[in-house]
This record gives structure tokens, C-alpha cells and sequence, in this order.
């Protein structure tokens, strides 16, 4: 009895082995398949990304400029929300995540033909992919609209926005992310410090130097309207981009799980540096001072989400507080440009060191060691800042002379809000 038993037994195991090693090999053959999991994840997170440009940044950058100003920032979100979703379904995905060469991709998906309602994007449909992506082109050239606010043409804003994002923001994420010139060289950019912070934040740099300081910069009375707006607008960046760094994991997993924990440190971390920075300078903490610091936060841990540490997390949080803090105010200052809403100083500063810091900080240390992703990293910036600056020079120039760039002086003292769109955001006798 104890021998059949015996015999059973082997029997058993060898019929599991069997259908194990099936298993097993059949998986390995097969292509990615569906997750219900890691799609449902998605779906949230690019509702996340959307929230940032709208509302969230929308209110953000509306408290920040006067009463006479406000709609003209509402607007042009709003319009760039649509806008960029036209030129991504149209060309952008193409251009950007088509096959190509170093710096471009091709036009094999233009107008999305080559997708149906079962392609897919590792565990994902693929029209989820595209549409997370899209909020990424959504909320890039708004960023930029921070620095020029309160002057610039909108019609100039259209041409600018529109040629800057196809010959940089596009070109810059297909070196990323589309197996490009980044890619080669192994740079991490986990969810767009090199695409979307450093990018936007140089072309804000060299949009406000060309359009020239605001009629009354510095001066007392370029204050913020609406700071309760502001601070709501930073509450919904900061909840929108779990999105935008959880998210560019494209799955429901542990490595989106510690992408979340790192945004909500570093985030943490800037906002306890900017308000020490304010309470040991100006003796005062302000709610625009936290607002800010958040960005800061968010902006710098936002290449560094999926490869960092705890500890990277924290610091490169205060890292990015004390870099942004002094750029937004004594360096700017000291050369005397109007970014109007601090783009440079939070997107551009906050990207370069969170770029650099995310090559200093790994849970797993690359087979070349930090010192040399270090140096990737600071490539990948230096070929970001040159490539965004130049592009943003051209389109800018174009804009100039076909349609000129600001308001006249008369248009600029009745606000754009009723100069441009012939509305007021505060009706007082209503």
C-alpha cells in the first residue's frame, strides 16, 4: 500500500511539473496582456494630470496676477487644453513616440490610424496611454504662461505655444521617452524633468526677457488678487501629481507605490524649507511661500519618483526649496527679468536639480556607478536648456513679427481680461 502511495505521489508531482513548465513557457511567449488592474489605475491617473492644468494650475497662476488679469490666465489654460490635444492626436504621439531617429520620431501615427480598440501599450490600451500623454502636452506650455502673464498678445501666445511644442517640447520627449538621444545615453527622467520642468522652465526665462518687463515692475502694486485662489490651485497640483509621477509607471505596482511615498516626502520637505527660509529672512510665513514651496517640491522630485530613496526624497525636497526660494527672489533681482510667476525659478531651477539630484540618489546603483549617471544627467539638462532656449528664441521671434508680441501700454492698464476678451472676472454691482 505504502509502494501505490509512493507511486501516486511522483506521479502527481511530475503531471505538476508538467502543466507548471507549460504554464510557464506559454507565458513567455505570449505578448503583454490586458491588466483590468494597472488600466483602471491609468484611467485615474490621467483624470490626476487633467486636474493639474484644470483647475489646478489654472487657479494657481489666476490668484497669483491682479483682478484685471485673472480671465486672461483662465483663458489661456483652457484654450492650451484644447489646443494641445488637437496637435497630439494629430502629429505629437507621432512625432514623439513614433520610430525615428535621435531626436524625432516619424509620421507613421499620424491622426492615431494606426490604433484600434485593442491595441495595447504593455498592460494598457493604448488610447489610455495616449490620452495620459496628452495631459502631459496639455500642462507643459501652460506652465509657461506664468512668465509672460499680464502682457503678452494671446494671439502671440497661440504661435509662440504652438511652434515651441512642436519643435521642443516633442523632440525633447522622443529623446526621453520615444528611445531617442536620452534614451542612448540612459538618462532618467522617470515622469519629465527633462521633458516638461526644464523644458517649459527655460522657454518661460527667455519668453519674459524678449517680451520685457511688466509697466510698473518692481513695484508694490503687482501683487496677488486672490490667494485663497493660489493656495486651492497648489492643493490641486499637489493631489494631481500622484498622477503625473505614479502614474508614468504605467502599472498599478510596488515601483508606482514609492513614486507616490517620494512625492508626498519631497513635497513635505520643500514646503518646511521655503516657510524656514521665509521665517528666518522676512520674519514671516506665507501661504503663497507654502504654495510655492509645494511646486517646488513636486516639480523637483518629479524625474526622481521611481529611482530614488526615502532619504533622496528629503533631501532633494529642501534641495529644491532653498535653490528655488533664492533663485525667485535675490537672483532674480540681481538680473532684473519679470518672470512674473517665478516659472523659471521653480520649473526650470526646481528641474535641474531634481535632474541631477535623481542620478545621486538610486535604490539600485546602474553598473557604471553614480559618478557616471551624474554626468548623464547633467548632459541630458545642458542639451535640454539649449535645445528649449534656442526653439523658444525662433518661435518667439516669429510670433514678433507676424503678429507682435505684447499689448500696447492703454491695453495693458485696462488688464487683458478686458482688453483681449472683452470680459471682467468681478462684477461689483451684480
Amino acid at each position: 500500500m505504502a509502494q501505490h502511495m509512493k507511486k501516486i505521489q511522483i506521479l502527481v508531482t511530475a503531471l505538476a511539473m508538467l502543466v507548471l513548465s507549460t504554464g510557464v513557457a506559454g507565458a513567455q511567449g505570449e505578448e503583454p496582456a490586458l491588466s483590468a488592474g494597472d488600466t483602471s489605475w491609468m484611467l485615474v491617473a490621467t483624470v490626476l494630470v487633467l486636474l493639474m492644468t484644470l483647475p489646478g494650475l489654472a487657479l494657481f497662476y489666476g490668484g497669483l496676477v491682479r483682478a484685471k488679469n485673472v480671465l486672461s490666465i483662465l483663458m489661456q489654460c483652457f484654450v492650451l487644453a484644447a489646443v494641445m490635444t488637437i496637435i497630439w492626436i494629430v502629429y505629437g504621439y507621432s512625432l514623439a513616440a513614433g520610430e525615428g531617429g535621435k531626436f524625432f520620431g516619424d509620421f507613421s501615427m499620424v491622426m492615431l490610424n494606426h490604433m484600434t480598440a485593442d491595441s495595447l501599450s504593455g498592460t494598457i490600451p493604448e488610447s489610455v496611454f495616449v490620452t495620459f500623454q496628452m495631459t502631459f502636452i496639455i500642462i507643459t506650455p501652460a506652465l509657461i504662461v506664468g512668465a509672460f502673464a499680464e502682457r503678452m498678445k494671446f494671439s502671440a501666445m497661440l504661435i509662440f505655444t504652438i511652434l515651441w511644442t512642436t519643435f521642443s517640447y516633442l523632440p525633447i520627449w522622443h529623446m526621453a521617452w520615444g528611445g531617442g538621444l536620452f534614451a542612448d545615453w540612459k538618462v532618467i527622467d522617470f515622469a519629465g524633468g527633462t521633458v516638461v520642468h526644464i523644458n517649459a522652465g527655460v522657454a518661460a526665462l527667455v519668453a519674459c526677457i524678449m517680451i520685457g518687463k511688466r509697466k510698473g515692475y518692481p513695484g508694490t502694486s503687482l501683487t496677488p488678487h486672490n490667494v485663497p485662489f493660489t493656495v486651492i490651485g497648489a492643493a490641486l497640483l499637489w493631489v494631481g501629481w500622484f498622477g503625473f509621477n505614479a502614474g508614468s509607471e504605467l502599472a498599478a505596482d510596488g515601483v508606482a507605490g514609492f513614486a507616490m511615498l517620494t512625492t508626498q516626502i519631497a513635497t513635505g520637505a520643500a514646503v518646511i524649507g521655503w516657510l524656514l527660509l521665509e521665517w528666518i529672512i522676512s520674519k514671516k510665513p506665507t501661504a503663497v511661500g507654502a504654495a510655492t514651496g509645494a511646486v517646488a517640491g513636486l516639480v523637483a522630485i518629479t524625474p526622481a519618483s521611481g529611482s530614488t530613496t526615502v532619504t533622496g526624497a528629503l533631501v532633494i525636497g529642501f534641495a529644491s526649496a532653498i535653490a528655488c526660494y533664492f533663485c525667485a527672489t535675490s537672483l532674480k533681482r540681481a538680473l532684473g527679468y519679470d518672470d512674473s510667476l517665478d516659472v523659471f525659478g521653480v520649473h526650470g531651477v526646481g528641474g535641474i536639480i531634481g535632474a541631477i539630484l535623481t542620478g545621486v540618489f538610486l535604490r539600485e546603483v546602474p553598473d557604471h556607478g553614480v559618478l557616471t549617471q551624474v554626468l548623464i544627467q547633467f548632459k541630458s539638462v545642458g542639451v535640454t536648456i539649449v535645445w528649449s532656449g534656442v526653439v523658444a528664441f525662433v518661435a518667439l521671434t516669429i510670433a514678433k513679427y507676424t503678429v507682435g508680441l505684447r499689448v500696447s501700454e492703454e491695453e495693458e492698464d485696462h488688464g487683458l481680461d478686458q482688453s483681449s476678451h472683452g470680459e471682467t472676472a468681478y462684477t461689483l454691482d451684480s
